[in-house]
């Protein structure tokens, strides 16, 4: 397949600090270094898709019209940052209270709809987030992963990209550098 380039991102501990069930937009905070990552993604013409599991909807702890305000606000703080998402995907499901579904992470439903919606070659994309499951559709898709090894990546996370030797890197903006160092010039 041949297409756009994208950065497939989680969202809380990847972009923003994870607030867990994050529900007001006055909670949106960027983490350090994200906007400035975004942008040299933005720059080099790479498409920047937020793919996130937002079970607080399922679970009755938050809204879509909180979900939605929370993405609003992250656009506006990208903005003035001169940076852009190029879309955002969600899975608002838990199994518990919906049963499985194919687009809950690590499920590849959100990846295929971003793939087909924007022409994206999945095998030349990256696919960066803080937990296992962000970058496990990497391998199911022929892409890149890179596990951010940050305060919110659980240990059993950490353990299972070293034996199955995914990249890490220490902020999204070490693997955003770490991507764009292996695109062709």
């Amino acid at each position: 397949m041949s297409g756009r380039v994208a950065a497939f991102l989680d969202r809380d501990g990847t972009i923003i600090r994870d607030a867990n069930y994050l529900g007001d937009p006055n909670d949106v905070e960027l983490l350090p270094g994200a906007a400035e990552a975004i942008r040299k993604l933005n720059a080099a013409g790479v498409a920047v898709i937020v793919v996130t599991n937002q079970s607080g909807i399922g679970r009755k702890l938050l809204t879509r019209d909180d979900y939605e305000g929370v993405r609003a606000r992250l656009d506006e703080l990208l903005a003035k940052e001169s940076a852009y998402l190029t879309a955002s995907f969600m899975c608002p499901h838990h199994p518990d209270v919906d049963g499985e579904c194919d687009c809950r992470k690590p499920g590849l439903g959100m990846y295929r709809n971003a793939i087909a919606a924007f022409g994206i070659d999945p095998i030349r994309s990256v696919f960066i987030g803080d937990r296992y499951r962000d970058v496990a559709p990497a391998a199911a898709l022929g892409g890149r992963g890179i596990l951010l090894d940050v305060a919110s990546t659980p240990r059993e996370d950490r353990e299972r990209v070293n034996r199955e030797s995914i990249r890490t890197a220490k902020s999204l903006a070490d693997a955003v550098d770490q991507f764009l160092g292996t695109l062709p010039g």
